[in-house]
């Protein structure tokens, strides 16, 4: 059973970000289970802080997902063209001490998609995380994309996904990341 852990990178209670991990959650192929989970609880970073009292509790546990997880699915909003400030804050602090970095993201297989009311989904802030993987020495993957525009038309107001062409692009999606992660392994 392939175990994926899903991180939306908004706050928002209404965040079409977190109702795409949930449709995807739903629509998971067989023999795998996606976990969906936010930033909720995660501080800004502040090293004095690390320093003195070790990482916060809600980062803790966050990581102690991730590693568990054998791949991760980021669904990243798109704020003045990048990546927003809580979900790259909630990574740096998820790549806390350096040292753990290999055993927290090395060569984790990385999924990206995200939604935005905007016209161009999210082209850039996917792109903007690029580096950030990179980095982090995740496995990117590369075999899909999903970047969903004008998101409010494709869920209910309580969030569930009524667009019946993105839930096949989600299902294909999902279907290849998954499929990429069978073969590597």
């Amino acid at each position: 059973m392939i175990q994926l852990l899903g991180l939306s990178g908004s706050l928002r209670r209404g965040s079409f970000n977190t109702a795409l991990l949930r449709a995807a959650a739903a629509l998971m192929p067989e023999q795998a289970a996606l976990e969906v989970r936010t930033l909720h609880g995660i501080p800004l970073y502040d090293g004095d802080v690390e320093s003195a009292e070790g990482l916060p509790a809600g980062v803790l546990v966050l990581k102690q997902a991730l590693v568990a997880a054998d791949g991760l699915i980021l669904a990243t909003p798109e704020y003045n063209n990048g990546i927003p400030g809580v979900f790259k804050n909630a990574i740096d602090w998820l790549s806390r001490p350096p040292a753990d970095v290999a055993r927290t993201f090395g060569g984790k297989p990385v999924a990206l998609m995200g939604a935005s009311p905007g016209g161009f989904g999210t082209t850039l802030s996917q792109a903007a995380w690029l580096p950030v993987l990179r980095t982090l020495g995740t496995a990117p993957w590369f075999g899909g994309r999903l970047m969903l525009s004008r998101a409010q038309n494709a869920f209910a107001a309580d969030g569930t996904l009524t667009d019946a062409a993105l839930a096949q692009q989600l299902r294909e999606f999902l279907l290849g990341f998954v499929s990429t992660m069978r073969r590597g392994s």
